[in-house]
């Protein structure tokens, strides 16, 4: 059946359905970049909050600005906003419902001011985004905002026509300050280090350059929460599409499969009033640095610790990797030994139960994640998830033998050759350097991390050299799975 407001009552069991009147609810939030993993996440959030009575004034209005955005806009409007949410659990079972929290999309580039007039509806009191981290326009080499963009140059230009998401939401904070209406507050949800400042750096960026007093009224006025998100979201293939109309008999256009685990830890900075997201789940909180650095050194570490060891074995499925107890018992010992260490305390979370979850979400064959995929773009993961590990241990005297390994593995994986001869396409922005230098590898062991732009100092500290030489030369002679065998058993990494 096709899924709209009027089959929802015809829609059967297993698959629940909004619990409440979705006629009243009312757009408290505009949420740019309406995909996969908002729907699984901030928008799953709030349906739960309305399936208890609550929120209903907090209903989510997306907003497109890209091209690729129309399919986006076509299927909500084909089935009233409501989408079909598949929860694949790891021992095969399911949880399936529709969500009904976004009752509205407003295509930008059709009517640049009715998207203007959009924010500035008194009503709306959260603008998020899930943009991903090339949405900030962040200038790869300063770090600075790239006011060079050409989308963003023509916005400056001609500001009562924007076409970015900058122009927007300026336009439309602009707009309510000449209507004496309260700001809203921007709330990044997308996975990146310190989102609520990226946010607020870039956002700022942008309003000084539109206009210098608009710019300090922005910095006065505006909060910029941080938070962490979590929920492995595959995108959404036609198999999912046909899956869902055969078990269900739902005709979804664009539904959302995704793992059971979902997190999301949110700065409790708001200007004009905010759900109760606690009630949903949400863990509020002053600081979310603790938080994030927990996922970032014990789930993103643990990725690359998985990863290029598990592609030189002869794995390509994450789950396949993550069930072979050599490998799950390496990833524990490292999150034991050398994360743990470094992080602040977490009030609230169960830390031993964090990272046993963390090995049971990785081997869930049903999200179907490839090792290909945390194999990519390393020179940006490593510097950021796993060498801050590495520098704290090192001035602290604590080991580091286990991140020296993983620091190897990588080393071993962008020589460009697996340990049966077959070629391995190393996806990152440093490709041809990084196969040029660890082509050294063999006749220079450390030529790798003398990469001082990727790991600084840290070729100078024997603490860290030694391990990471004992460890690349034993995948040499002796492969991966070895090196990790004798790791685990405590024995010298090369023999």
């Amino acid at each position: 059946m096709e899924l709209n407001n009027t089959a929802l009552a015809h829609i059967p069991a297993p698959v629940a359905v909004p619990g409440y009147d979705r006629s009243a609810v009312s757009a408290g939030i505009i949420h740019f970049g309406v995909g996969g993993f908002h729907r699984a996440h901030q928008a799953m959030y709030l349906d739960e909050l309305m399936n208890q009575g609550k929120a209903l004034d907090w209903g989510i209005r997306g907003m497109g600005v890209m091209p690729s955005d129309v399919r986006m806009r076509d299927a909500l409007a084909a089935s009233d906003g409501l989408y079909t949410l598949v929860v694949k659990n790891p021992d095969g079972t399911r949880e399936v419902r529709v969500i009904g929290s976004i009752i509205d999309y407003v295509f930008a580039p059709e009517d640049p001011a009715a998207a203007v007039e959009a924010l500035a509806d008194p009503a709306i009191r959260i603008v998020s985004l899930t943009v991903t981290e090339g949405g900030y326009n962040v200038h790869p080499v300063t770090g600075e905002f790239d006011l060079a963009n050409p989308a963003i140059a023509a916005d400056l230009a001609d500001p009562a026509t924007p076409g970015t998401t900058f122009g927007l939401i300026s336009a439309g904070l602009k707009l309510r300050r000449e209507r004496g209406i309260a700001p809203f507050t921007v709330m990044s949800c997308d996975n990146i280090q310190g989102n609520g400042e990226v946010a607020h750096k870039m956002f700022g960026a942008f309003a000084s350059a539109l206009d210098a007093e608009f710019g300090t009224w922005v910095e006065a006025n505006v909060p910029f929460p941080n938070s962490m998100v979590d929920r492995i979201t595959p995108v959404t293939t036609d198999a999912d599409r046909a899956d869902v109309a055969q078990r269900y008999g739902i005709d979804d256009a664009w539904p959302v499969v995704c793992e059971d685990f979902t997190q999301w830890v949110l700065e409790d900075k708001f200007v004009s009033g905010r759900p109760p997201y606690e009630d949903a789940g949400v863990r509020l909180v002053a600081d979310v640095v603790p938080y994030e650095l927990m996922k970032l050194r014990l789930l993103n570490a643990t990725h690359q610790g998985l990863c290029y060891f598990g592609h030189l074995a002869g794995y390509r499925a994450v789950h396949d990797v993550a069930r072979n107890p050599l490998f799950a018992n390496f990833l524990l010992r490292y999150m034991d030994e050398e994360a743990t260490p470094t992080l602040a305390p977490l009030p609230g979370v169960d830390l031993a139960a964090y990272k046993l979850k963390l090995i049971e979400r990785y081997s869930n064959e049903y999200v179907a994640d490839t090792v290909a995929r945390l194999c990519a773009e390393s020179s940006d993961r490593i510097p950021k998830w796993l060498i801050p590990v590495v520098r704290e241990n090192l001035a602290a005297g604590r080991p580091v033998a286990l991140s020296a390994a993983i620091v190897a593995s990588w080393a071993r994986y962008a020589e460009g050759t697996d340990e049966q001869g077959n070629a391995i396409t190393v996806v990152d922005r440093l490709a041809d350097e990084l196969r040029a230098v660890a082509g050294e590898n063999r006749e220079n062991p450390t030529a790798f991390i003398a990469q001082r732009e990727l790991f600084g100092d840290i070729v100078d500290d024997e603490a860290f050299a030694a391990p990471y030489r004992a460890a690349l030369a034993s995948l040499h002679e002796h492969g991966s799975l070895a090196t990790l065998e004798a790791i685990m058993a405590g024995e010298p990494a090369a023999q």
